[in-house]
């Protein structure tokens, strides 16, 4: 879909909001702002007919005068589906935006780490290079997880990583390259990769400075700490690892 109107038209604004790991009250004053103002509401469907995660975080702040957008991405790795589904929800929305209505999509985390926001605001601006796309941003996984184990991730000359553990169960490569210069490694997305992780983990002898944050902040939150009986973890899509090279 194109759009063939000049710049001089008067065009909604893309918004993409950061709401944080899952406790509504982890939204920043700015997010909320927006959140509260925008006529249309845009955020991640969830699956099998359920709230999504981004969803429910912001469900209390909305009102019935919003119109809400659920939009479907689907959880694979194929990159014609992605982009399929990106350019699917661009097209939803358009409508909306060449109508003047400010649309505030609000994710998970944060909108420009490994977020769905930054390819769906690029498949926003190649239909339309007049729309304006602001994006707000938030409290990652990483720093709620790092501050429900009390652990800071960084201190003075210290490296970090992070690292979608997903990516990275084939080629541990990555994590050892990681492991040579940062201090701290942020593994995302542990869940599928972890009985790699943790052999990889074991050989290190790093198991012990280890931790998994399983959905950080919210109710249903586990933590997993000191990793050397916690071979047979069974982790949802919503867990990260923690690991700390210099103890902790």
């Amino acid at each position: 879909m194109n759009l063939t109107f000049t710049s001089s038209l008067q065009l909604g604004t893309l918004y993409g909001l950061s709401i944080g790991p899952g406790d509504p009250e982890l939204i920043t004053l700015k997010a909320l702002r927006l959140l509260k103002s925008a006529p249309i509401i845009a955020y991640p469907a969830g699956l099998n007919g359920q709230p999504g995660l981004a969803q429910k975080a912001i469900s209390q702040w909305l009102s019935s005068n919003q119109t809400q957008v659920p939009l479907h991405f689907p959880y694979v790795q194929d990159p014609q589906a992605l982009k399929a589904a990106w350019s699917r929800a661009a097209e939803t929305l358009l409508p909306f935006l060449q109508d003047g209505k400010d649309v505030a999509f609000a994710c998970e985390g944060d909108v420009s780490l490994y977020s769905t926001f930054s390819y769906l605001a690029a498949a926003v601006k190649n239909s339309s290079k007049y729309i304006a796309i602001t994006t707000v941003p938030g409290i990652t996984s990483s720093l709620a997880a790092a501050a429900q184990l009390g652990w800071p991730l960084t201190q003075q000359q210290q490296g970090l990583a992070i690292i979608p553990a997903l990516y990275a169960q084939d080629n541990l490569q990555v994590l050892d390259a990681a492991l040579g210069w940062a201090e701290t490694l942020v593994l995302l997305k542990i869940n599928r990769a972890y009985p790699l992780i943790w052999n990889w983990l074991a050989r290190h002898n790093l198991l012990r400075y280890a931790a998994v944050v399983e959905r950080a902040t919210q109710p249903e939150q586990l933590i997993y700490q000191d990793l050397r009986d916690q071979q047979d973890l069974k982790l949802s899509y919503f867990s990260l690892l923690i690991v700390k090279r210099c103890g902790l």
